[in-house]
């Protein structure tokens, strides 16, 4: 999934974690607050009703478009206003992997060659806009993924028939014989080349959201899109403002699916610093924030507000990505020299220490079917690394690090430049707003060398990171949406890759032993750089209850209560 900012800790956090962990299993629970899973198992409690959540980050993160944005600042607040013909279910802990029916009204009939699922669309289901749910929508909504060049329109997608074409051409996508309605038995049956086991967890992502049928063929920014969701945005001005309010068509369908919000507004306030934003959240004029805590304040949050803290593990991880179709990291041994020369503990520490981070050897996180303990590049080997940028011809070569503007990636970004300069190379750091950051650096007309990014995971599955972030079809020259950021393609590696995908729907086994090879290969060609693999902590004010954490999309905005 998306590129997330996430928390810094200090010395205190030892504390924090003991007594804020939730595990990712139950969620943590503040003083004097109900259960979350009795609120769930009772339903929707309608005392806990109404009031405006104020949420808090320094910039808004990128277009309101679930087609194409593939953040985690938006992709969370989406769960509250799109849906898909699938979802995860919207609950905390383990059960928030499990797939249930969302405007399908139930799950999908398979074909025996497992390459064809066909859903029965569930009736009454309207826009935000107003208009009633169709099969036309559904149809027009997966050519849309294609028109607007999506980010996973080549992966996640590709296997549709007739994706092929829509890749080449998206103008003219049309999807012919891939994505087909029958409006007299109200179903949407989508044809696929090959079988895939997966796909059905990419349904529910959103970038399958349903849309209305005339929604343009192009990003709408900051344009809000009337969706399905319990919540429609009222105005976005990612220098300012997220505003959703409620979805006047909203009926809830399926409490598993799309569960009705509990606040009266949710309001995502831009531009605060997060020192600022935890001493609103101290004094309750805000609720949550975004953005990395300041190690300075852990102490205090542990110390006094252990209860409004929650620390959650993701199957995430930081990397460096490297330009392999620029100089010097289009030379293997450039991109190994400085593979070699990071200090994977100290970047630990500047995230927060051994409470909040690993380091990182591998692409697969633990946890992710197909991770291998391997570590190939265990401990930094500063001799080494001058000796292979030497090898490489690149000694002296300019090199430009480029960061997002919150304080932990710049920390990061300074040691990745002064590393870089003590291996032989020039090297400077390019701070850009946090806001741009993700769009700017996956697009290759901005000629990015190397910068600091982040990916958790969509789904559990090894090619939601070894297939998005480095096959050729995850590559999009002078696209915004490519986010094999490095531009690495090795057409051997995509058939391997394949071969695993293959291998998975008859031994799951044996293709987990396949993606571990192939992340032990493309770990040794270090295209990307795995720095470590985060906690997610949330920190709360006293006035939030039914704090939840999704497995898939972290904490649910719209179950929180407000007091």
């Amino acid at each position: 999934m998306k590129r997330n900012i996430m928390i810094a800790a200090g010395a205190a956090l030892l504390a924090l974690s003991a007594a804020a962990c939730s595990g990712g299993s139950s969620p943590a629970v503040s003083a004097g607050q109900a259960d979350p899973s009795q609120a769930s198992a009772a339903g929707f409690q309608e005392q806990h009703k109404g009031g405006t959540l104020h949420l808090q980050a320094k910039a808004g993160d990128g277009t309101l478009d679930p087609h194409i944005n593939y953040s985690n600042g938006n992709w969370q607040v989406f769960q509250a206003m799109y849906d898909g013909l699938l979802a995860f279910k919207k609950v905390g802990g383990e059960a928030s992997y499990d797939l249930v029916p969302d405007l399908a009204q139930a799950m999908p009939q398979v074909s025996k060659d497992g390459k064809s699922y066909t859903f029965t669309l569930r009736k009454g289901v309207k826009f935000a806009g107003g208009g009633e749910v169709t099969v036309d929508d559904v149809v027009a909504s997966f050519q849309r993924i294609y028109k607007v060049s999506g980010p996973t329109s080549g992966t996640f997608y590709a296997g549709i028939v007739g994706a092929d074409a829509c890749v080449k051409k998206p103008g003219e996508c049309t999807l012919d014989g891939g994505v087909v309605a029958d409006k007299a038995k109200n179903t949407v049956t989508i044809n696929l080349v090959e079988p895939d086991s997966e796909f059905p967890l990419k349904l529910a992502l959103p970038h399958a959201a349903v849309l209305p049928k005339d929604t343009p063929a192009k990003d709408q920014g900051t344009t809000p899109i009337g969706g399905t969701g319990p919540y429609a945005a009222a105005s976005y001005d990612p220098n300012k403002e997220l505003r959703l309010v409620r979805n006047p068509n909203f009926t809830e369908w399926s409490r598993d699916a799309q569960p009705q919000g509990y606040p009266d507004e949710i309001v995502y306030s831009y531009g605060l610093t997060a020192e600022a934003a935890v001493t609103a959240i101290q004094n309750g004029q805000a609720d949550w924030v975004f953005d990395p805590l300041p190690a300075d304040r852990l102490s205090e949050i542990g110390a006094k507000y252990a209860s409004q803290a929650h620390v959650n593990q993701l199957s995430a991880f930081w990397y460096l990505p490297l330009n392999v179709n620029l100089a010097p990291f289009d030379k293997p041994e450039a991109r190994q020299a400085l593979n070699w020369a990071i200090d994977r503990d100290a970047v630990v520490k500047m995230y927060g220490g051994a409470n909040v981070a690993q380091p990182a050897c591998s692409i697969l996180p633990p946890g992710i079917p197909g991770h291998a303990d391997f570590c190939d590049f265990p401990k930094p080997d500063l001799a080494k690394a001058k000796q292979l940028v030497q090898q490489s011809g690149t000694a002296g070569q300019e090199v430009s690090v480029v960061v997002s503007d919150d304080d932990v990636s710049k920390q990061i970004g300074e040691y990745v430049r002064s590393t870089l300069e003590q291996i032989g190379y020039r090297a400077k750091l390019k701070v850009i707003s946090t806001n741009i950051h993700f769009t700017y650096i996956q697009n290759s007309k901005n000629k990015v060398q190397v910068s600091v990014s982040q990916w958790y995971a969509d789904y559990p599955a090894a090619s939601d990171f070894l297939h998005v972030l480095l096959s050729c079809a995850s590559f999009r020259p002078g696209s915004d949406s490519s986010i094999n950021i490095s531009g690495y393609c090795d057409k051997d590696v995509d058939a391997r890759m394949a071969e695993a995908m293959t291998l998975d729907r008859t031994d799951k086994n044996a293709a987990n032993v396949k993606w571990g090879e192939i992340d032990r290969d493309l770990t040794k060609a270090s295209p990307i750089i795995p720095l470590f693999t985060p906690k997610q902590v949330d920190f709360v004010s006293s006035r939030v209850g039914n704090y939840q954490f999704h497995k898939q999309f972290f904490m649910l905005v719209s179950q929180l209560w407000v007091k």
